[in-house]
């Protein structure tokens, strides 16, 4: 127990920078009703474009925008796939996160990974100075749930909204639905590569690959903030940050789970099993509702 208490502080660490990616998740899985599988390639994305960047001179801020930037392009490569070759956007996220392989590699100047030292270059993020991530990680998370809050209330944010809640009224309501995918697809991957960007940071490197699996652990702190938070939290910018503390909470347990000796190579199945034990929660919560809502109306009549 004394070994977990120890890795806590490191674990709320990176979860709190994977909570930030879970927030880009949201915005396609949730706002926009898409699964949008881009995630997994457009994180590593942003690390390895921090990396070049940083490498060639410029300072984190303006690595960090690059990443953001390049993220947004990511999102728009899978939005004009979706929206004007008609290719499922489930399928076109496939397509773009594939390519980012070979972009990333590109970006990273043919290597698999590449390092990036806190002791030779003013980083933002560090696995040897957690209460400095800790602090900066919580302003970045509220920094980007205010922005999103204040977007989301705007007409285009608005109109985001009612693309993902019924596509067909909001395509009569003269709504344009394809521009408001992209959109949303375009402000999602941003944000998931600015995450990636924390991260490469924060571990000290950057890997062609690193985002893997990304998507998996952006749905899994998804539905554990639902799961948990959500009837506590019914405003927009609550339920942002019930997410956030979703990835916190994950990377919590996935510590825990190794701290209790299980197989890091059985990782992968956990997580899954995770991920389908919080969505059939889900599931079932909603089958009872329904079922509770009968037996009244029979007790009523």
């Amino acid at each position: 127990m004394s070994g977990f208490l120890a890795a806590l502080p490191g674990a709320v660490a990176q979860g709190i920078i994977y909570g930030i990616m879970a927030i880009g998740v949201y915005i396609t899985f949730r706002v926009l009703d898409v699964a949008d599988l881009t995630v997994d390639g457009s994180m590593g994305t942003g690390g390895a474009m921090l990396v070049f960047c940083m490498t060639h001179g410029m300072n984190v801020y303006l690595s960090m925008a690059l990443a953001f930037a390049v993220g947004c392009l990511t999102g728009l490569a899978t939005g004009i796939f979706h929206t004007k070759f008609g290719i499922p956007a489930i399928l076109a996220g496939i397509l773009t996160q594939l390519s980012l392989y070979s972009v990333n590699l590109r970006i990273l100047g043919g290597k698999a990974n590449q390092p990036i030292s806190s002791r030779n270059y003013k980083l933002l993020f560090s696995l040897g100075e957690i209460p400095k991530t800790l602090i900066l990680g919580s302003i970045f998370v509220v920094a980007i749930i205010a922005i999103l809050y204040w977007f989301f209330g705007t007409e285009i944010g608005f109109g985001i909204r009612a693309t993902g809640n019924n596509e067909a009224m909001a395509r009569a309501n003269g709504i344009n639905t394809d521009r408001n995918k992209v959109i949303g697809l375009v402000l999602s991957n941003g944000i998931v590569a600015l995450s990636g960007a924390m991260l490469t940071q924060f571990q000290g490197y950057a890997d062609v690959s690193m985002g893997r699996g990304a998507i998996v652990i952006g749905l899994a702190a998804v539905i554990i903030g639902e799961v948990l938070f959500g009837k506590i939290f019914k405003n927009f910018a609550f339920k942002l940050l019930a997410v956030a503390i979703g990835g916190v909470i994950y990377y919590i347990v996935i510590t825990l789970v190794l701290r209790l000796g299980v197989n890091p190579n059985d990782l992968k199945l956990f997580i899954a099993l995770v991920v389908a034990f919080f969505l059939g929660i889900q599931f079932w919560k909603g089958k009872l509702a329904l079922k509770t809502v009968k037996i009244k109306k029979e007790v009523n009549a």
